[in-house]
């Protein structure tokens, strides 16, 4: 009884292990086991490494490439703000105002004018985001750059200085004789401006200021017109005004880390300067009217209601920059906010009105 008993043990016996083995290979650390554990390490890399890499990363590389090639044209235009020409659209032309009459000279003379400074600003442009590549990574819109994103590389971008800078060369030797030296002003403090005096607080608004009344008086000097002193002061303080703007916004947006010059800023000082410049402007553009504006002797209207159109426009900065938090992009500010475009709109319809009854002689 006990023998046939003890016969079917052995194969309980051997029926027992094969429970525990799978428990024991898991959890037993002998080298035999180590040896094997690489194993399907290595099978997990392969498919990622050994099979994927020939398809999965061909394709992205690839396909930068030529995304490159095909926008190479339009982030050397980007590069170059055509966006930004606008200022001298809105700048240069403004010497016509103290012209009359007005004659097919006088508007090739202001198109020539324009174009010299757009070529002036476009190299500024490309020299100032070359010099501040490393810098613009740092910002959240600034990066998007062709420099500082790497679309456009820094010998690119030198070649593309140097042809501007031919064009430059040759408007200023096509012009009339001497007539240019206001946008070689704005260059040479441009230059300046990026090389190191951007980073002085205070003086870097001011060298932007001053630049658009350099365009003023170059559209002044080739029409041969007379520069008004209110003119200049209003398109001054404005500008002032914008540049101070721009950087107090960027204050609150991105920190100083991008700009060195923030670091002598701060959001109180700015609203203070900012609220301060307005009001220059405000009134030095009413005393231009007064004083030096060649309107018509019956036009004390279109000042009357010109000036509260101009005071409104300020106004309407201030609260996009103060109360909405904007301001970062002038050019987007005065193009896109639909009340500044109304506003402009009648404030230009007047400014044509009397310009159009002031005496010819």
């Amino acid at each position: 009884m006990d023998i046939t008993r003890s016969s079917p043990a052995p194969p309980r016996v051997v029926a027992v292990p094969p429970d525990p083995e799978p428990v024991d290979l898991t959890a037993l650390s002998e080298p035999a086991h180590l040896t094997s554990l690489p194993e399907p390490t290595d099978l997990t890399v392969r498919p990622g490494s050994a099979h994927d890499r020939p398809e999965t990363a061909a394709a992205p590389t690839a396909v930068p490439e030529e995304r490159r090639r095909r926008s190479r044209p339009r982030d050397l235009l980007a590069l170059v703000r055509p966006g930004q020409w606008v200022k001298n659209l809105a700048v240069v032309p403004l010497a016509l105002l103290d012209t009359h009459p007005w004659g097919a000279a006088e508007l090739l003379r202001t198109g020539w004018a324009i174009l010299g400074f757009t070529l002036a600003s476009a190299v500024v442009y490309v020299v100032n985001d070359l010099a501040d590549r490393e810098r613009d990574r740092l910002h959240p819109v600034k990066r998007h750059r062709p420099i500082a994103s790497g679309r456009v590389s820094p010998a690119a971008a030198t070649v593309l200085t140097g042809l501007l800078a031919l064009s430059l060369t040759g408007w200023a030797v096509a012009g009339p004789a001497w007539r240019w030296w206001p946008t070689a002003l704005y260059l040479a403090l441009s230059l300046a401006y990026s090389q190191g005096l951007k980073h002085v607080p205070l003086v870097d608004a001011f060298i932007v200021a001053t630049g658009f009344v350099l365009r003023l008086l170059q559209g002044a000097l080739l029409i041969g017109g007379r520069l008004s002193e209110w003119l200049a002061l209003c398109v001054f303080s404005l500008c002032l005004m914008l540049s101070l703007g721009k950087r107090r916004h960027e204050m609150t947006a991105a920190g100083r880390a991008h700009r060195p010059a923030l670091r002598g800023y701060t959001p109180a000082f700015l609203d203070h300067l900012v609220v301060l410049v307005a009001a220059l402007t405000a009134v030095s553009y009413v005393l231009y009217l007064r004083d030096d504006a060649a309107l018509a002797a019956g036009a004390s209207f279109v000042i009357l209601l010109s000036a509260p159109c101009a005071v409104f426009g300020l106004a309407r900065y201030l609260q996009l920059l103060l109360v909405e938090e904007g301001g970062g992009n002038p050019v987007h500010v005065l193009l896109r906010d639909r009340v500044t475009l109304v506003n402009a709109g009648l404030w230009a319809v007047l400014v044509v009105l009397a310009l159009l009854t002031r005496p010819s002689g």
